[in-house]
């Protein structure tokens, strides 16, 4: 794979940056300043002034404000505003580095199936690496003939440049997984429809976690809610079975994920399209099908 060494700024018609956002009026006045392409911010109904700030501060930046806070279904709403045909996501703590997001627009042009592309992450001032790149970086699925980087299932959002086209035919973020954990059901979705995710270690993504972050304890059970529901929805039914198994034996957490995820069975059982039995293999081949 070559990444263009010349590419600086993207085309400002290939591509947008959605971020989505709640109560981070500080961090975005920081971090929007460094994005080379335009924005568009979705407000998940913030209540410390954040759009008011970004509008007076950045008048460029498209403000969506929603009168609720619906988590990851706001870059949806970002996406559909976007109109573009790629589209990169960042979090109001992180962003592209500089002549990456022109890089990474060039290998989607270049690689048509590929629905998403997963930057390397560095974290902090210190620059280490997320531990979730050296997973994906050593995928079991392998790098396919037609894809850039190593095959997944699965991205982390804060680094994903997406084809607006497979992004939008698999419905975006849904309403029901929310955040976080909202990754893997549209990951499965996008590969049932013959997309593909890769890894891509050439480009990168920044991330300075703010320090506005949930407990370690509240995010845990929020993420197994999201798994429960993601299986709902996916899963056939010794899949199932293993996630509401190991979310009893995560304890209090995996407890507490659960009973977040009962308000939300309806609209999960709603809809249930389990995964196809290629996708099986491959969960199984990655150490998430049954134990």
């Amino acid at each position: 794979m070559t990444v263009d060494p010349s590419a600086t700024s993207p085309d400002r018609s290939d591509v947008t940056i959605v971020v989505a956002s709640q109560n981070r009026r500080d961090e975005l006045l920081t971090t929007l300043p460094r994005h080379e392409a335009p924005v568009v911010l979705v407000d998940n109904a913030s209540t410390d002034g954040t759009a008011d700030a970004v509008r007076t501060a950045h008048p460029e930046v498209t403000v969506i404000t929603l009168g609720r806070n619906v988590g990851a279904r706001a870059r949806t709403v970002g996406v559909a505003r976007a109109g573009t045909p790629f589209v990169a996501f960042a979090d109001d703590d992180s962003w592209w580095a500089p002549g990456d997001l022109a890089r990474a627009v060039a290998l989607m042009r270049a690689h048509p199936r590929l629905a998403v592309l997963n930057a390397r992450i560095l974290v902090g001032p210190e620059e280490r690496l997320d531990p979730t790149c050296r997973e994906m970086a050593a995928s079991p699925l392998g790098t396919e003939p037609d894809l850039p980087g190593p095959s997944l299932l699965g991205f982390v959002a804060c680094g994903a440049l997406v084809r607006t086209e497979a992004f939008e035919a698999v419905g975006g973020f849904d309403s029901v997984v929310r955040f976080p954990g909202e990754e893997e059901r549209l990951a499965l979705d996008l590969a049932t429809a013959g997309w593909a995710i890769a890894y891509v270690h050439e480009v990168t993504v920044h991330h300075h976690p703010s320090v506005r972050r949930h407990a370690p304890g509240r995010r845990q059970a929020a993420i197994w809610r999201s798994r429960v529901l993601t299986a709902v929805m996916r899963h056939h039914v010794p899949e199932l079975a293993a996630v509401l198994r190991d979310a009893v034996r995560a304890g209090r957490p995996g407890l507490e994920g659960l009973l977040r995820a009962v308000p939300d069975l309806p609209g999960a059982l709603r809809r249930r399209r389990p995964i196809p039995p290629r996708l099986r293999a491959d969960l199984h081949l990655l150490g998430r099908g049954t134990a």
